[in-house]
């Protein structure tokens, strides 16, 4: 662990107030002890190391150089930002993270002035850094505004779309390109880091704006001095693209020099307009195992500091294995299968349908939207894609899922994983609002699995099914369930009775199902396992009416518009009158912590869905006759 004779330097940095009163020639000390304890406590927490340790030379420059809080840093999602939180008062704090009542692992603006702009998906910082630039302007405010993105994130259309605006709007802005997928060799890297001193500094900038001005009247001349930069610019440089949306483009340089850092960013803070600095950085830089493996230590669990090896995870199989291992079955049989990611391979569990088959894998990019219409257009000649996406990532794409997909009624398979709590990323990434706003868009199949085997028998379902259809699972592993290898194909819209009991009939959709038939032994009650969201087995749920007093509803999804809501409408469509209780998530966003404390504490496991029932006061005498 680290102590404080290991950071002399970093335990005297309480905010960049103490930052920027070091000497420069400290910088680089205090970037290395902020990188060892960066290491040291994410051993022990796990979570986004990888980008961090990329991204530590870059950090300390931006603090030293700006006046944070006053100066807006914009980090684009949080990965990388935990050498931020580091230098900005919550050093002592960082082993709390990700842990419930703990520090967030991204962005959070009521956790510390510093964190302009909270985020957990990506590529929102520039359109967030221009409303911040654009506000500073009408308040006559001359504060500095940084955007800072990685190259990936740049892949979405939000930040092509907030380039082009910015660019158009002349916005006093800075956006940071931290590219970690450049290599730059050391003569490169020099060359590079040479003409960016050049290039942003005064005396240059001044030529080039006083040469806008004489040359102003003298269109012909003015149109040559252009071409002759752009010219010099094109022998050492990357494309002119960016200067082509307005930005005036300094780099490549090399983000882990901080000298070179501190004098760039010094040289382009005296600008004004749109600025751009393309910087290239090493994932996992400075730890040999990241540096190895820098996607396996993007988002770790603990692992050994010496020596990099990650601790064993259960053995148990995950919803994400079962999927990957489906479609790689699923696309033996059928040719016409091509499976769909917006950059989460790893995470969505494609990589060995990405082996196996990488003539019918396709990766879009950080690009939702994309990836759903792209879908939709393959769908259009025949093929059946399966688009693999998160629960909130779909979120970004719901205009294409109703406007492309839906109306046109595709056949479009959605795996949607990390649906229902997922536990330590927090509430930008808890699948809470997938069941209710998939409900609403007509001609959708939704099914949700109660275990393995079921969530393996729902794909192929799914898949089957002509039109759009979603099997939404969690995080994790389920209860153990062993699949089969034959796949048998679910009817949808049918509910399967689990237990018969008296009085109250519970009916479990997806994940619930366990919890219910641990409650319903305490209970005497019925138990349904619904497996289809929509449409409801109608005719089962009013059976359910006829024979109980109550029926209480159970989903991992806010009980807004949700599943429960689907059983009370068809209750109510029916002229039934029989009491309901949705039991879910509640009206607001859900915080970090152990997925199973979560459910907990909003009474979603057994013992919670008993309190909740025996609360009823027309069940006491029925609790009465059970326990009897």
């Amino acid at each position: 662990m680290t102590n404080s004779s290991d950071s002399p330097l970093l335990n005297t940095i309480d905010s960049p107030v103490d930052l920027r009163q070091l000497a420069e020639q400290d910088l680089q000390p205090l970037a290395d002890e902020l990188r060892r304890f960066l290491i040291d406590f994410t051993s022990e927490t796990g979570g986004h190391l990888a980008p961090g340790l990329g991204a530590v030379e870059l950090t300390v420059a931006l603090h030293y150089v700006f006046d944070t809080p006053r100066d807006r840093l914009v980090w684009d999602i949080g990965h990388q930002a935990y050498p931020h939180k580091i230098l900005t008062g919550r050093r002592d704090a960082m082993r709390t993270i990700r842990k419930a009542g703990g520090l967030s692992g991204f962005l959070k603006r009521a956790e510390s002035e510093y964190d302009s702009f909270g985020a957990g998906h990506s590529s929102t910082s520039i359109s967030a850094a221009l409303g911040m630039a654009v506000a500073a302007r009408l308040d006559q405010q001359s504060r500095e505004v940084v955007a800072i993105i990685g190259d990936g994130a740049l892949t979405a259309g939000q930040a092509m779309e907030a380039l082009y605006n910015a660019g158009g709007m002349d916005a006093d802005l800075l956006v940071v390109l931290n590219d970690n997928e450049m290599s730059i060799s050391r003569n490169v890297g020099a060359m590079s880091n040479y003409l960016a001193r050049i290039l942003s500094g005064k005396a240059y900038t001044s030529v080039r704006e006083g040469s806008k001005t004489v040359l102003g009247t003298a269109p012909p001349v003015q149109a040559f001095a252009r071409r002759w930069e752009e010219h010099l610019k094109g022998m050492v440089m990357p494309s002119t693209l960016f200067e082509e949306l307005g930005f005036n483009y300094i780099g490549p340089i090399d983000g882990h020099d901080i000298h070179t850092l501190v004098a760039t960013l010094q040289n382009m803070k005296a600008m004004s307009g749109p600025r751009f600095l393309h910087i290239a950085t090493q994932k996992g830089k400075g730890f040999e195992p990241a540096e190895g493996q820098p996607i396996a230590f993007h988002g770790v669990g603990p692992f050994d500091p010496n020596t990099g090896k990650v601790e064993k995870k259960s053995g148990k199989r995950t919803y994400t294995q079962v999927f990957g291992d489906w479609l790689c079955d699923m696309a033996k049989d059928d040719q016409r299968l091509i499976g769909i990611t917006p950059a989460m391979r790893e995470g969505s569990g494609l990589v060995q349908f990405s082996k196996q088959y990488p003539d019918r894998y396709f990766d879009v990019g950080i690009a939702e939207q994309h990836a759903l219409t792209f879908a939709a257009g393959t769908a259009c000649d025949g093929l059946k894609p399966v688009v693999a996406i998160y629960s909130t990532f779909l979120q970004r794409a719901y205009d294409q899922l109703i406007h492309d997909i839906s109306v046109q009624h595709l056949d479009v398979t959605f795996a949607i994983d990390r649906a229902g709590i997922v536990g330590a990323d927090g509430p930008t990434h808890q699948g809470a609002f997938d069941l209710s706003y998939l409900r609403c868009v007509p001609g959708m199949v939704i099914f949700a699995p109660s275990d393995e085997a079921e969530c393996r028998d729902m794909l192929y379902s799914a898949f089957l099914h002509e039109g759009p259809a979603a099997v939404r699972y969690p995080r994790g592993s389920g209860p153990g369930t062993i699949e089969s290898a034959v796949m048998r194909r679910i009817p949808i819209g049918k509910a399967q009775i689990r237990r018969e009991g008296q009085g109250v009939a519970l009916l479990a959709f997806g994940t619930m199902l366990s919890a219910a038939l641990e409650a319903a032994e305490t209970l005497n009650a019925t138990v349904v396992n619904m497996r289809s969201v929509k449409p409801l087995d109608t005719n089962l749920i009013l059976d359910m009416a006829k024979a109980h007093e109550l029926l209480v509803t159970i989903e991992e999804n806010t009980v807004l518009g949700g599943a429960g809501a689907g059983v009370s409408q068809a209750l109510s469509e029916a002229g039934y009158e029989t009491p309901t209780m949705a039991l879910g998530l509640p009206d607001q966003h859900v915080d970090q912590g152990d997925p199973g404390a979560v459910l907990a504490h909003y009474g979603l496991d057994a013992a919670g869905i008993c309190a909740a029932v025996l609360r009823r006061r027309p069940l006491q005498s029925v609790a009465s006759r059970s326990s009897a």
